[in-house]
């Protein structure tokens, strides 16, 4: 009788231990890792406006002035050619234009600091290399750095000097420079100065000449592109160009005014906007990403 038990324990034990073994298997084929946060709206905003360097400007204001220059042109539109739906189509297209204006100054100034960065490279690697520390070697880039880095770099020595802490002053320059070359470089100081790297020279002489020739094939690609970029861009413009100087006629204009008028312009712009976004998308470079924030 008590074999008869201790089988039917053992039976319930092997089988309670097969459940759980299997309930641990089922969890760890349907667990799904946990997707990193998303970025807002507001979020990418501010990090774009950063990289255009108006870190004067929140959001929050760059979507007011969007919401303020479709006013404008709407009003605009109203008084000048009595069209509601032609007005409200120039209304939308004058809404976007602050934001193209920023991606535009965004661009324009990762370029710029594209061709800008081997130079500071240089100089750090110079500086490390003529036994200066590496808070030393980061604030003279704010004395005989390139012009338009001086000021991040200045604060930053600044900021080294008023709180002593290397780390702190470091994230604050990443803030600051907004650039995926910016925290290469900044993380590569980092982790010379917590782990003693002997080899930092040789890793900075291989980040400027990597930055040389990424900064000589970009721009020879934008060259080459260039031309078929703003033909693109000119094709999208021409039908709304002739509906400008259409908009001298009165008598024209009062068929846009018409549901069949409004759906014609509702169409066209879609198809414009769609055309757009394509053609940058197509023609678009890869873009560094800032992984090392």
């Amino acid at each position: 009788m008590s074999n008869g038990t201790r089988g039917v324990n053992m039976g319930v034990f092997v089988g309670l231990m097969l459940g759980i073994g299997l309930l641990l298997v089922w969890q760890g084929l349907s667990a799904r890792p946990r997707a990193p946060r998303p970025h807002t709206r507001t979020e990418r905003l501010r990090d774009e406006l950063a990289q255009a360097g108006l870190t004067g400007i929140t959001p929050h204001q760059l979507i007011a002035l969007q919401f303020l220059a479709a006013l404008l042109v709407l009003l605009l539109g109203i008084v000048l050619t009595r069209s509601i739906s032609v007005s409200l189509i120039f209304a939308a297209f004058a809404s976007t234009a602050p934001r193209l204006l920023v991606t535009r100054l965004r661009h324009k100034r990762q370029s710029d600091l594209r061709e800008l960065w081997p130079e500071v490279v240089d100089n750090l690697t110079s500086g490390v290399r003529a036994g200066l520390s590496l808070p030393e070697a980061l604030s003279s880039i704010g004395i005989r750095g390139p012009e338009q880095l001086r000021d991040p770099f200045r604060q930053f020595g600044t900021d080294y000097r008023t709180t002593g802490k290397f780390n702190d002053s470091l994230d604050r320059l990443k803030t600051t420079l907004a650039d995926p070359v910016g925290d290469r470089v900044c993380e590569s100081m980092r982790v010379a100065r917590e782990v003693g790297g002997t080899d930092l020279g040789r890793l900075l002489t291989t980040l400027s000449t990597f930055l040389r020739d990424d900064a000589r094939t970009r721009s020879e690609l934008l060259a080459r592109q260039s031309w078929s970029v703003n033909a693109a861009r000119m094709a999208v413009c021409a039908p709304w160009l002739v509906l400008v100087l259409l908009a001298t006629q009165q008598t024209t204009l009062s068929a846009y005014d018409t549901p069949a008028g409004t759906a014609i312009l509702i169409i066209g712009a879609v198809l414009s906007l769609t055309a757009y976004r394509l053609m940058i998308r197509i023609g678009r470079l890869p873009e560094d990403k800032r992984v090392l924030r």
